[in-house]
């Protein structure tokens, strides 16, 4: 393209003028400048050039036979396709008043003849200008609104989806929640059978922690719904480190041997046995990274967990550690999980805490939800730490993370006080029970809790036939699922609400649901229940919300239970080398030599006998031999006799 040619695009300018002389002088002037120009002699062809043409700007003399400059711009300006042509006014006319009625009219500029040609370019230009500018900021601005309506659009799709899946997730809730509660609740039903043999009521344990743990799982994925949503925070409570840790300990080690691996736990000395923070985000923390670490790690193979504070922080002087330590200032407790497994591709460690990625070693396995890391991760950040991870293909992977823990004492941990209810007290009333739920093995566990107690109980499988058993039979207390074909448990509540005005009678109604979520809580208080319990649920919640509402007296059978801390030690009171060394060094070179020896065959027996030797003469180094053999530590003892020995 030419100069010349980019010249004669500048724009398109209408002349309107009745001297010819004046068009000729104008128009050649402005063709030379590379506007395009079309003239016209009067106000009538002016009107019709602009409808045809558009032209980007007008020239209009005012003074014109048949239609002045006025009566022209006044029509141009209330046609729309034409209103928008700017109109600069070019006359003899230099009255103030010819002036401001132009502008009245609609012009946007006034030239005086005898005229400037450059005065004339440059007010053209500047016009053009300012319509070049107003023509990008209106296409700007339909951008701008088809983008609002794209926008708006995304967001509805965006909300519809997440309507969807909330209403997917409250269904699966329920779908996966309601046979869990017979699973979980008949495990409670039969372990009353007094003729159960020890390893039977064991196997029902074991079966009810399988299900406890399942039931985990599926909170997880019902967790992770809130966290995106921003509505899942931090409960932060007093409990038993250790303890938790015998408990993982023993969910893990069973699968350990099956599979030969070594498991060990490992906790240093200065962590407090009691802390405060969540305990139940801290404990699928641990589960995950364990499974994985389990599921990812050949036979034969070894997984560490190990604890301590983190070395940054000051920590308490060997002298201040006890099981009863506690700080008002936070700590920073670090955890890793290394195993000698598959390991992780570099180029797969950068999305391994993304939602529904697994790694290849994952997709293999063909295992698990994709789900886990993620919700590791953000429940590490919700307790106020970080994690990381290093791994090797082929050789294994280290996770590590931390959290922001405050120190308790003992007498701040709650410990449930085991007892199972066994009866009724004597003179009370026959407590009627109404149990309403579609799910045949969820009424069935509700009457086979209830009726060996002494309650009386009835069953309705939908809230009409709830509706009519209230009428005939006026229950204490309903026990009401809230999803039930034909009428659902809100209806039936209202109408039964309903009916009590017009008697004396009033049952206390407590909502049976499988949701997790909290804003229904209001909906169920709204509908007229006086409380509600998740499924799944034990029966010691049942027993305690008749006895709240209805003032049920019970006789009970105490169990037996471990106190708290009452559980191994993981190495947690295991001293540190410097202890040993001074101690070592004053025992015979013989005698640390023999120790040396069977630590290193793998003599237990051996050892308890020559730590039994020195338990008179050396107390304090004896006692604590024997916590390190308590905890099968020999490796310790070796290394610690080597250097001794040395």
């Amino acid at each position: 393209m030419t100069n010349n040619q980019i010249e004669e695009n500048k724009g398109n300018i209408l002349i309107v003028d009745d001297t010819p002389e004046n068009l000729q002088v104008l128009s050649a002037t402005l063709s030379d400048r590379g506007y395009k120009v079309r003239g016209v002699i009067n106000g009538k062809m002016a009107i019709r050039a602009a409808r045809s043409g558009c032209p980007d700007l007008i020239l209009l003399d005012i003074k014109m036979p048949d239609m002045d400059g006025y009566e022209v711009c006044r029509q141009l300006k209330e046609d729309p396709k034409t209103s928008e042509i700017p109109v600069i006014f070019i006359s003899a006319l230099d009255e103030v008043l010819d002036k401001l009625t132009a502008f009245q009219v609609g012009g946007v500029d006034y030239v005086t003849k005898p005229f400037h040609v450059a005065e004339v370019l440059a007010r053209i230009e500047h016009q053009l200008t300012i319509q070049r500018l107003k023509k990008q900021l209106l296409d700007r601005n339909k951008e701008l609104q088809q983008e609002i309506i794209e926008r708006k659009k995304a967001e509805e799709a965006a909300a519809a989806a997440s309507l969807a899946k909330s209403q997917f997730v409250a269904n699966m809730s329920h779908e996966l929640r309601t046979p869990l509660n017979a699973i979980l609740g008949f495990t409670q039903v039969m372990s009353r059978d007094s003729l159960l043999s020890h390893e039977n009521l064991e196997n029902l344990r074991i079966i009810n922690r399988s299900g406890q743990h399942l039931l985990e799982l599926i909170n997880d994925v019902l967790d992770l719904s809130k966290i995106e949503a921003g509505i899942i925070g931090l409960d932060q409570r007093s409990f038993d480190l250790y303890q938790l840790l015998d408990t993982l300990e023993e969910m893990f080690q069973i699968k350990a041997e099956t599979k030969k691996m070594q498991l060990r736990f490992f906790v240093e000395a200065n962590v407090p046995q009691y802390i405060k923070t969540d305990e139940k985000k801290l404990r699928v923390c641990l589960i995950n990274l364990l499974a994985n670490a389990m599921k990812f790690t050949q036979d034969g193979g070894r997984i560490w967990l190990r604890v301590s504070v983190e070395s940054n922080q000051q920590q308490p002087a060997e002298s201040e550690i006890h099981p009863n330590y506690t700080s008002v200032e936070p700590l920073l407790i670090l955890f890793e999980v290394e195993d000698t497994g598959v390991g992780i591709a570099a180029a797969e460690i950068d999305t391994l805490f993304d939602a529904f990625v697994q790694t290849q070693a994952g997709r293999k396995a063909a295992d698990g939800t994709g789900l886990g890391l993620t919700i590791t991760k953000k429940y590490v950040q919700i307790m106020g730490g970080d994690i990381w991870v290093k791994s090797v293909l082929g050789e294994g992977s280290s996770f590590k993370f931390n959290i922001r823990v405050f120190a308790a004492i003992s007498s701040e941990i709650t410990v449930a006080t085991l007892q199972r209810v066994i009866a009724l007290e004597a003179d009370q009333p026959i407590y009627r029970i109404l149990a309403v739920d579609d799910n045949q093995e969820n009424r069935l566990l509700l009457v086979k809790m209830l009726q060996p107690i002494g309650f009386e109980v009835r069953e309705a499988e939908n809230g009409y036939q709830a509706v009519e058993l209230w009428d005939s039979w006026q229950p204490h207390l309903i026990w009401l699922d809230t999803r039930m074909p034909v009428m659902d448990g809100f209806e039936a509540v209202r109408q039964i609400r309903a009916k009590e005005k017009q008697t004396q009678w009033r049952t206390v109604i407590i909502a049976l649901t499988a949701s997790t979520f909290e804003e229904k809580k209001d909906e169920i208080i709204a509908a007229g229940c006086d409380d509600f319990v998740r499924k799944p649920f034990q029966e010691q919640i049942l027993f305690d919300k008749m006895a709240c509402y209805l003032g049920v007296r019970y006789l009970y059978q105490e169990l037996p239970r471990l106190p708290v801390g009452a559980l191994r030690r993981y190495c947690v009171n295991e001293k540190p080398d410097s202890f040993f060394g001074g101690l070592l060094a004053q025992m015979p070179q013989s005698w640390v030599k023999e120790l040396h020896d069977a630590a290193n065959d793998v003599n237990e027996e051996l050892a308890i006998q020559l730590v039994d030797r020195i338990w008179e003469s050396h107390p304090t180094l004896a006692e604590a031999l024997k916590d390190l053999l308590a905890d099968y530590r020999l490796d310790k003892i070796m290394d610690l006799t080597q250097s001794s020995l040395k």
